[in-house]
Order: structure tokens, then C-alpha cells, then sequence
């Protein structure tokens, strides 16, 4: 039985709820370990008291803003890590840093274990573990959701109200979110039906696109070596850089996702995101690539970036494979600098210029007017060897097709 949990808190109704929990079923000693990751300040607000009243014994709150940023956000939007082609990880991405912060203050603590409030049908299970795992195989994990007789959010709002424990979450609105400084997800609810549309009471970050301005919103990113650091001229710390384009970007209606997604546990869920700053920064930096990576290079980082966003999904951040692939697109970052101005408009986010000292666009070639560096004549023997083993096959087919005439007549 062990003796000194680390809890993973949030505040949140499953949080809330495994305090008590813990105590009643282990007779142990909880410490709740909150991570701030640009939450905001009203989900942040009174959570340390509300840890105590709800029997913690002592409450870490780390702000882990630009650690998140800089360690977490940026690899993996150098990256292009997109998972299923929609899903920009702001979950995925957040779970193994607090994994990383688990093991800190349980090893500061001489705790024998750590605890989280994932579910057993959900992916952070997965992503909470392998952090440990990885960092400290020796501490035991507990997961409430896979031990308890609880078996819906309803009956944790049950267990939470009758001892007396307030929870951000009512039967009438069980939505289940999770926010940092990338996006702010959505699931439960009337989400759980893919064929209706969200309701008008989810989105947070983002107004309706059909609410956004009638004009468009024109920004300016400057990236280095891939990643940015400037906003409209202006050199901004990474976390305000992010706050300033989640503002600007929830505005016009800029970052919603809402897609059925493959689970890693087997299953498919609906969930509804909304990721303002992070979709301007990866279209951003997606069309810098376009400007200044080889072909060969842009597309085989385009299936890295695929496998990629299936390691950080899959909870595999502190895995060997993910480490090489940062040493990979390292290496094609190095010329992934200059100015990308983008425009929005109603949930659109389209390129509207780009420059970089590193181009590959050269104008006297790609031109259709009269240009001294390109012989036309060149690309018939390009075409004739480019060709060839289509042209030996197709020869072969003939013969073969010839032969079975002859026999035939």
C-alpha cells in the first residue's frame, strides 16, 4: 500500500473527487501537484485552497508556461506534427511535462507513488504512464478510473456533491475539457453524437467563424531556424507570443477543429478543439517550409511529421525514436527562417506573402517571360531518362501482345 501519493490536480471534477478517494481506500498521504500551462487565471483561481479543503496535504503549483512552450510546442511545430491531419496535440503534448513534474516532486517528496485522473477508455492514461515509465520506473501509478466503482460523470458529480466538494462541471453542461496555452479541447455531452453539430455554448477561445469580423486580420510571424519569435515586427517571449495570436486569432474565428479520432486504446471518440494561435503558427510555418526546403526534403519531412504526431499522440515523448526525429528536422530547421504574413478572415488562415534569406525561389527560373538560365531543349533528354522504364515496359507489353497475335492467327 503506499504510503505518499502525487496527484496530478487540476481542479477539475476527477481530480477533485480521487483526494478523498485516495485517502479513504489507501489510508495515505496525498500531495496535489498542479501544473500551470497557461490555463488562465480563472481555472488556476483558489485551486491550492480547494486542494487543501478537499484533503491534500500539500499543493505544488509550478508554472510551466514557457517550458511548455519552448520544450513541448515548438519541437513539435518544427515538426509539422499534425495528428489524422487535424488534431494539433495540445493534450498529447501537455501530459508527458506533467509526467516529467509527477516524478520531480514525488522524488522531492520521497513519495512511493504517483496518481492521475484519466479514464480507463482514454488516451492520457497512456501518455501519464510512459512519462513515468521513462523517467521513474520505480514509482507505483495509481488510476482511480480503472480501480473505482464510479463508472460515469454523472456519478462522480455524485460522489464530488456529497461530500460537499464543488466541481466546475453541472449534468446539464458535462462537457470535459482540458486547456493550456495551445488549445482547449471538448469532449462529452452532446458532443458524443458525430451526426449533430456543436452546440452554441463550447466554444471558449473562438467565436463562430460567421461571428468573426466582415474584414480581414493581417499578421506577420518572423521565424528563426523554425522557430518563431517576432509578431508583427515586435520580439515577444514565447508565451505571449502564443497569447497574442490565440486573442487575435480566436477573433476571426481561426482554430476549430471538430473531428471523430482514432483513440489509441482502440476506439473512436468526437472531440470538438479550438487551437487559434497554433493553427496560424503551423500554416505559418508550413508555407516558410514550402520556401525554403527541397523537394526531396519537404516531402520526406512530411512523413516524418506523420509518425511524429503518432509518437507524441501515443504518448511516446520520452521514447528513443522521437529524440532521433528531433535530430532530424533539426537539421532541415537550419534554413526554416524569415517572414510569413498570413490572413484571416472568418475561420480562413491563408498565406498572404512569404520571404525568407534562404528561398529557393528564384524568379529567373520559375518565370514565363524570357528567362537566360533555362534551355528549354534540356528538359526533352530530362523527359526521355525520366521515362525510360516506363517506355521498356510498355515496349515488353507490345512484344508480348505481338507474340500472342501471331499465335493466334
Amino acid at each position: 500500500m503506499p504510503r505518499k501519493v502525487v496527484l496530478a490536480y487540476s481542479g477539475g471534477l476527477d481530480t477533485s473527487i480521487i483526494i478523498p478517494w485516495l485517502k479513504e481506500n489507501f489510508g495515505c498521504e496525498v500531495i496535489a501537484l498542479v501544473c500551470d500551462l497557461g490555463q488562465g487565471e480563472e481555472e488556476l483561481a483558489g485551486v491550492e485552497e480547494k486542494a487543501i479543503k478537499s484533503g491534500a496535504a500539500k499543493v505544488y503549483v509550478e508554472d510551466v508556461r514557457r517550458e511548455f512552450v519552448e520544450e513541448y510546442i515548438f519541437p513539435t511545430l518544427r515538426a509539422g506534427a499534425v495528428y489524422e491531419g487535424k488534431y494539433l496535440l495540445g493534450t498529447s503534448m501537455a501530459r508527458p511535462l506533467i509526467a516529467k513534474y509527477l516524478v520531480k516532486v514525488a522524488r522531492a517528496e520521497g513519495a512511493d507513488a504517483v496518481a492521475h485522473g484519466a479514464t480507463g477508455k482514454g488516451n492520457d492514461q497512456v501518455r501519464f504512464e510512459l512519462g513515468v515509465k521513462a523517467l521513474a520506473p520505480d514509482l507505483e501509478v495509481i488510476a482511480p478510473w480503472r480501480l473505482w466503482d464510479i463508472r460515469s460523470r454523472e456519478d462522480a458529480i455524485d460522489y464530488a456533491q456529497a461530500r460537499g466538494i464543488p466541481v466546475p462541471v453541472t449534468k446539464e453542461r458535462p462537457y470535459s475539457l482540458d486547456r493550456n496555452l495551445w488549445h482547449l479541447s471538448h469532449e462529452g455531452g452532446p458532443l458524443e453524437d458525430p451526426a449533430q453539430e456543436p452546440p452554441d455554448d463550447v466554444y471558449v477561445l473562438t467565436v463562430p467563424p460567421e461571428q468573426a469580423p466582415d474584414v480581414p486580420t493581417y499578421v506577420e510571424i518572423e521565424f528563426e531556424r523554425g522557430r518563431p519569435f517576432k509578431l508583427n515586427g515586435r520580439a515577444l517571449d514565447p508565451v505571449a507570443l502564443l497569447q497574442e495570436l490565440n486573442a487575435v486569432g480566436g477573433a476571426n474565428g481561426i482554430g476549430i477543429a471538430d473531428m471523430v479520432e482514432n483513440r489509441l486504446v482502440g476506439m473512436k471518440s468526437r472531440g470538438v478543439y479550438e487551437t487559434p494561435g497554433g493553427t496560424i503558427l503551423v500554416a505559418a510555418h508550413r508555407e516558410l517550409e514550402r520556401l525554403t526546403l527541397d523537394r526531396a526534403t519537404y516531402h520526406f519531412k512530411e512523413m516524418v511529421a506523420i509518425r511524429y504526431a503518432e509518437l507524441v499522440y501515443d504518448g511516446l515523448w520520452f521514447s528513443p525514436l522521437r529524440e532521433a526525429l528531433d535530430a532530424f528536422v533539426d537539421r532541415t530547421q537550419e534554413t526554416v527562417t524569415g517572414v510569413v504574413r498570413m490572413k484571416l478572415y472568418k475561420g480562413n488562415c491563408l498565406p498572404a506573402g512569404v520571404r525568407s534569406p534562404y528561398s529557393l525561389y528564384r524568379h529567373d527560373l520559375a518565370t514565363f517571360g524570357r528567362d537566360e538560365m533555362y534551355d528549354h531543349k534540356d528538359a526533352a533528354g530530362f523527359i526521355n531518362l525520366f521515362g525510360l522504364p516506363l517506355k521498356v515496359r510498355a515496349l515488353m507489353l507490345q512484344e508480348k501482345e505481338g507474340r500472342r497475335i501471331t499465335r493466334r492467327s
